[in-house]
């Protein structure tokens, strides 16, 4: 896990050095938090700073949490197929925008693109896993071991989740309700595995496991 952390880590920097030489001068757009991003069927966000959230509906209305976009990784109409396809900034975020016919246009942007969609793959499945936990509680706990990796930052009493998330993003992202998600939460913090802090972001502790 550590050399794929590592791996990951070396990639990102890459990518961002390469925007940065590529693509200096070059506007960025910023987000607030809660800000829903419009999309374009011919261009691709990449995003620089901040975490945005992808979703989707279902007929009945209810939203379905397709997973979270950091740092370097690209997301946008032409790389989906679903309809309704949404992105909200979860944090405040700058993002980079190019067409499509700028990124088959350009083989470095084209691979940086491939890699970085790659990744955003793997993640994906790892959320699709989740599904396979029949407790609400085994697939919480996996979903904040994947934000951990994600949106982890180091503290003293063990990690905290830099992106604020409410009860209903957890709740969606593990197909669930809010009011089982506040339940298990609370059990969490009882045993000591969490804390919410004055913030409300959560605080992973130095003892969370799996089970």
């Amino acid at each position: 896990m550590s050399y794929f952390l590592d791996s990951t880590a070396n990639l990102h920097s890459d990518w961002r050095q390469l925007l940065e030489n590529v693509y200096q001068g070059r506007s960025l757009y910023p987000f607030r938090s809660g800000q829903n991003i419009t999309m374009y069927p011919h261009e691709i966000w990449v995003v620089c700073r901040g975490i945005v959230q992808l979703s989707t509906l279902h007929p009945s209305g209810d939203e379905v949490s397709l997973g979270l976009v950091g740092p370097a990784i690209p997301f946008g109409l032409p790389l989906t197929l679903l309809d309704p396809y949404q992105a909200i900034a979860l944090s405040d975020v700058d993002l980079m925008r190019f067409t499509m016919l700028e990124v088959e246009s350009s083989p470095q942007l084209l691979q940086g693109i491939f890699r970085h969609l790659s990744l955003r793959l793997q993640r994906t499945e790892a959320m699709l896993a989740l599904v396979s936990h029949r407790r609400v509680e085994d697939r919480l706990r996996q979903l904040l071991l994947l934000l951990k990796d994600e949106v982890g930052q180091p503290v003293a009493l063990g990690t905290k989740l830099s992106v604020r998330l409410t009860h209903q993003h957890l709740a969606n992202a593990i197909g669930s309700t809010r009011v089982t998600v506040t339940r298990a939460l609370g059990s969490l913090q009882s045993e000591g595995m969490i804390k919410i802090d004055r913030d409300r972001h959560i605080l992973l502790m130095k003892n969370f496991t799996r089970t």
